[in-house]
């Protein structure tokens, strides 16, 4: 049986605070994100582009079987850490979920103490486009 987003989201706060460091989590953070999907160039475009963020990002989601995948480019490894967390985070969900369940890992991980609030507004912005994705997902 799949975890639901806030069994996830539970056991990845669990999981992430075992790193009692809080910059080596960060740093494991950024590392896991080599993991997410990237979009191919052409991909990115203006559409797809997250306004808010300071540096370049792109964010695409589709439904395979039923489920939301989240791809992104960004133009910084920090970002791309960041919102490959997010993306991460609700890939594999039904967009019901997605667009109902709130990110409480970026505060419970104490990230916007490290992070700059530029990019905490950026991750937020981040959020509002995944789930207005999801929400076009939503079955009619």
């Amino acid at each position: 049986m799949t975890m639901t987003l806030s069994e996830k989201q539970e056991q990845w706060i669990e999981d992430y605070q075992l790193i009692e460091d809080p910059q080596e989590r960060l740093s494991v953070i950024v590392d896991q994100a080599k993991s997410v999907a990237s979009l191919e160039e052409s991909m990115c475009t203006d559409e797809r582009r997250v306004a808010g963020c300071v540096s370049a990002v792109w964010i695409h989601g589709e439904l395979e079987g039923g489920l939301c995948q989240f791809r992104l480019a960004a133009d910084s490894a920090m970002v791309r850490g960041l919102v490959g967390l997010l993306c991460r985070f609700y890939s594999g969900h039904d967009p019901e979920d997605v667009v109902k369940t709130e990110p409480a890992i970026l505060e419970a991980l104490q990230l916007s103490r490290q992070v700059s609030p530029t990019r905490m507004n950026g991750l937020a912005s981040v959020r509002r486009v995944i789930r207005g994705i999801a929400r076009g997902l939503l079955p009619e």
